[in-house]
């Protein structure tokens, strides 16, 4: 059975990795309401949500997993 120390380390990295997807997810919020206030058409708006869609959750993809590569090696 985990110990304590164990389980508040898992805990604490569990919470970090939902912080950084909260934050990320309202990141891309903000920079979408961004783009479409803008103005223009869809033709024109299309290409920046899908950049900018694809730039937000590539950056959280690689904090998450860097996030895992720690949490694997407090475990060892």
């Amino acid at each position: 059975m985990n110990s304590t120390k164990e389980s508040g380390g898992t805990s604490r990295y569990r919470w970090l990795k939902r912080g950084v997807a909260i934050a990320a997810v309202g990141i891309w919020m903000a920079l979408i309401i961004q783009i479409f206030q803008g103005g223009g058409g869809m033709s024109q708006q299309a290409p920046k949500c899908i950049f900018t869609t694809m730039i937000v959750f590539g950056i959280l993809t690689a904090v998450y997993k860097g996030i895992e590569q720690l949490e694997k090696k407090s475990e060892e």
